[in-house]
């Protein structure tokens, strides 16, 4: 089943492009759309198993899979090496590749600390950096890490604020350093996406993800498609002045979470976008 992109077809025709976390969620429909528009995919993630499914889904032999732990330097080294024995080329990194869990600041152990660290900053840092040394320094390219939104705190996940917060000066310092190669590096922060990843959190965080749409302004949860469109604008040549922002996909969260004087009215004005065939709604949400 065909991916259905509002971008024009044959838009990534001829690129190689690395989407880590490709084995499911948001990393699994970008690489959908990416594939759709023309793109070669090199899926990395931590289950091969997981990867082979994307892949077939994909429908292309050609797909590259790589299943390694993108916290451990070598591992990140072997990723980069492998993909560019097989494309000679990596011309965009999606750094999707994640994962918290929630607790309070108080029971988080070090372990779990510097699991969630290494998890949504390290991996960006080292996968960033070694496609940079190895390719995009001499012939430019994009990279697009997804985050989430700390700027106010992440009571209940000190250990994921933390991380991305990181994670995103990381963004904003290599967009700077990196600038002089042509390699344009920008974040997209979701909001609260309808995805698989749901499914992971323990039963106490279900009515929290269930009621949060209450919170949202478009009264509602986001889809991975809308993720994806925004990774794919960044990497396509509509972003090519666009580099060091952190845009948020968040049906306008963030900037209701600083209001105390208003409540946005319950309503259903606000229509989902989702262009991927293979979708399935997370049981949480049923």
């Amino acid at each position: 089943m065909q991916y259905h992109s509002i971008f024009r077809p044959g838009l990534f025709d001829g690129q190689t492009i690395v989407v880590t976390g490709g084995g499911s969620g948001i990393g699994r429909c970008t690489a959908h759309e990416l594939k759709s528009l023309g793109g070669r995919i090199a899926l990395v993630g931590r289950t091969q198993e997981k990867l082979d499914q994307v892949k077939e889904e994909l429908g292309d032999p050609d797909t590259f899979t790589f299943a390694g732990d993108l916290r451990e330097e070598a591992e990140v080294k072997a990723a980069v090496d492998a993909v560019l024995k097989w494309s000679g080329r990596i011309d965009a990194l999606v750094n999707n590749a994640g994962g918290q869990f929630p607790a309070p600041l108080k029971d988080i152990s070090l372990n779990g600390w510097n699991a969630v660290i290494r998890n949504n900053m390290t991996a960006t840092f080292l996968m960033s950096k070694e496609v940079y040394l190895r390719w995009m320094e001499g012939n430019g390219g994009a990279i697009v890490n997804v985050g989430a939104d700390f700027e106010l705190g992440m009571p209940g996940m000190g250990h994921n604020g933390a991380a991305r917060a990181g994670q995103t000066n990381i963004t904003l310092t290599a967009s700077v350093e990196w600038a002089h190669s042509g390699v344009r590096v920008n974040s997209v922060i979701p909001g609260f996406i309808a995805s698989s990843g749901l499914d992971r959190y323990p039963e106490r965080a279900h009515e929290v993800l269930r009621g949060v749409k209450g919170k949202v302004p478009l009264k509602r949860h986001g889809t991975e498609s809308e993720i994806a469109g925004a990774i794919v604008y960044l990497l396509s040549p509509a972003a090519a002045y666009t580099t060091g922002i952190a845009l948020r996909v968040d049906g306008g969260l963030h900037n209701n979470a600083k209001s105390n004087f208003y409540e946005v009215p319950d309503h259903d004005r606000s229509k989902p976008f989702n262009g991927f065939p293979l979708y399935r709604r997370p049981r949480v949400l049923e």
